[in-house]
């Protein structure tokens, strides 16, 4: 049994080509090729735990993750993220490699499902990136939207102008030109690729502040209690796309949608099947929007990647 650490982990990522792997793993998930139970969750006064489990039918492979979020935890000098995933083989069940990533492969494989929803459904010119929020999460869908994008400006909105300062300064070093928003008004007047990544309860982005041929990435929202867009604003999008559907109709910002009767299923469309036709947004002016809820596919496809180029 192999044992990898995070930072055995960091220095493999750079040479996997993550974007086509879970985008392979997205497609095969529409196609009804992906063994994904219901998630498990554990919701706690000071935190979150998800557990997620899975398997490729015909695969060597399959994978249980356990992912934690404990929101206050930067206030204590530590990450807001935590957890590991475990590697099993589908043939015997042993133990074939833990990667004791500490979070960090959950918080990259949600990067990237971000960056596979930009390529897709993005408007071809991009005026800046908004990002709402300045986590972990904050930080990394800017990093891997680098692979699909040439923009470079930033327009990032936090209730903490200490954070959005710090958030500021780093992504400035990684190459972004970055603008402290006021408002989220004034975040949306200048960006068309609007990416949200908090842990809110209550809707921070609402249908009056979108300006046609914005598209929206909602990353923040993955359990029943929380929701970063308005209602009204998924009805308002020309097309809603949800990383899974079962998972989207239990959780984050569709469900949110579906309970108030804003949106119905029918009109929902599923991002596998986006990649598969290679057909995202139609028209420049159209408002596109993704509920990335995290389905246990990403956590397979970068599980497998790292381990088999250890």
């Amino acid at each position: 049994m192999k044992q990898l650490n995070r930072q055995q982990i960091m220095s493999i990522l750079p040479k996997l080509d993550l974007i086509s792997a879970i985008e392979d793993g997205f497609v095969q998930y529409s196609r009804g090729k992906v063994v994904v139970p219901p998630v498990g969750e554990l919701l706690m006064d000071k935190g979150e735990v998800h557990i997620k489990y899975g398997y490729v039918t015909a695969e060597p492979y399959y994978v249980i993750k356990i992912a934690s979020g404990f929101y206050q935890n930067p206030a204590l000098g530590l990450s807001s993220s935590n957890g590991l995933m475990l590697l099993f083989s589908q043939q015997t069940g042993e133990l074939v490699c833990s990667l004791l990533d500490e979070g960090y492969l959950t918080d990259v494989r949600t990067a990237i499902a971000g960056a596979i929803c930009a390529k897709y459904l993005a408007p071809k010119s991009i005026s800046a990136i908004g990002i709402i929020g300045t986590g972990i999460q904050a930080r990394l869908q800017a990093l891997y939207l680098k692979e699909v994008t040439d923009c470079r400006k930033i327009v990032v909105w936090g209730r903490n102008n200490i954070k959005a300062e710090k958030y500021q300064y780093d992504m400035q070093k990684q190459g972004f030109t970055v603008v402290i928003s006021k408002s989220i008004t004034e975040l949306a007047e200048q960006a068309n690729l609007i990416v949200s990544t908090t842990p809110a309860t209550a809707p921070i982005l609402k249908a009056e502040h979108i300006k046609p041929g914005t598209h929206i990435t909602a990353v923040g929202s993955d359990t029943p209690t929380k929701q970063e867009l308005a209602t009204d604003l998924l009805a308002k999008a020309d097309l809603v796309v949800a990383d899974s559907l079962n998972q989207c109709q239990q959780r984050g910002e569709i469900f949110q949608a579906i309970t108030s009767d804003k949106i119905a299923e029918a009109n929902i469309t599923e991002l596998g099947d986006i990649i598969a036709s290679g057909q995202g947004r139609d028209e420049e002016q159209q408002i596109t929007i993704a509920d990335l809820t995290g389905v246990a596919i990403q956590d397979i496809k970068i599980a497998e990647a790292v381990y088999l180029a250890s």
